[in-house]
């Protein structure tokens, strides 16, 4: 898929007006989920494009759910921690699948609505087993034992430590996004993991424009008080990356 350099941004509308901080430039990098793969290819582009930015602060905010759904969460988690972008500040958040993964550490009850959301791909690219249904308490305690013996300290070090939220200049990032009628400051944390419609289809002006993911759509959605960028990249094949630049938007893209 080509570049979305080409489409719809909001710097080029007249009313357009939100702003990274001058000699800052900014990525922020959609829902992963388990795929290494394009993480690296998007993670090339990134490099290549900042290479036309030289002498500016370079800083790469990942938006949560590296984990499930693909094969490879495990490997995610190795490339952040082991291959960060050379000369980038890297800000990692909190998605509601690390959510869902660390509380399974702790609560086999959450299990079956993390394996049915994709955690069975994450517990297998740690090698551990999961058990056929029905996923009786002694299974569960079972697989719950397993993995956390199988996840190395520095994966569960990594995944404790992940932020809720960042902030550059005009934008505020976020997993999932923001409820309505509370200020940024007074956000709480289920709502920026979670939260879906009240947000999505709310005309608010937040105070900054929110960008985030968690809600899959075809292509990046610029609308006047957030822009979201969770393009499916686990069944797509399409990592997203918005790239902010003074009043500049645009997009890089895998595929």
């Amino acid at each position: 898929m080509r570049s979305l350099s080409s489409f719809m941004r909001r710097s080029d509308q007249p009313d357009a007006k939100a702003k990274i901080p001058n000699g800052t430039v900014a990525y922020a990098i959609g829902d992963i989920h388990g795929r290494v793969d394009l993480l690296e290819e998007l993670q090339a582009k990134i490099q290549e494009d900042a290479r036309t930015q030289a002498g500016k602060r370079h800083v790469v905010v990942y938006l949560g759910d590296y984990v499930d759904r693909g094969l490879t969460s495990r490997e995610v988690i190795d490339r952040l921690i082991e291959d960060p972008l050379p000369g980038f500040e890297s800000v990692h958040l909190k998605g509601n699948h690390e959510d869902a993964m660390l509380k399974f550490l702790h609560d086999t009850d959450i299990a079956p609505g993390w394996l049915a959301y994709g955690g069975d791909a994450t517990l297998y690219s740690y090698g551990v087993t999961v058990p056929r249904s029905p996923l009786t308490p002694d299974k569960l305690s079972t697989m719950q034992a397993e993995f956390a013996r199988k996840l190395p300290g520095r994966h569960l070090e990594f995944l404790s430590a992940l932020d809720l939220r960042h902030e550059e200049g005009d934008y505020f990032f976020v997993h999932a996004g923001v409820r309505p009628g509370r200020s940024l400051e007074e956000q709480s944390e289920e709502d920026l993991l979670w939260i879906r419609d009240a947000f999505l289809f709310s005309a608010d002006d937040f105070g900054k424009i929110i960008v985030h993911g968690h809600t899959i759509s075809p292509k990046p959605e610029f609308q006047p008080n957030r822009i979201g960028i969770d393009t499916g990249a686990f069944a797509s094949g399409v990592l997203t990356c918005l790239v902010l630049d003074g009043t500049e938007q645009r997009i890089l893209q895998t595929g």
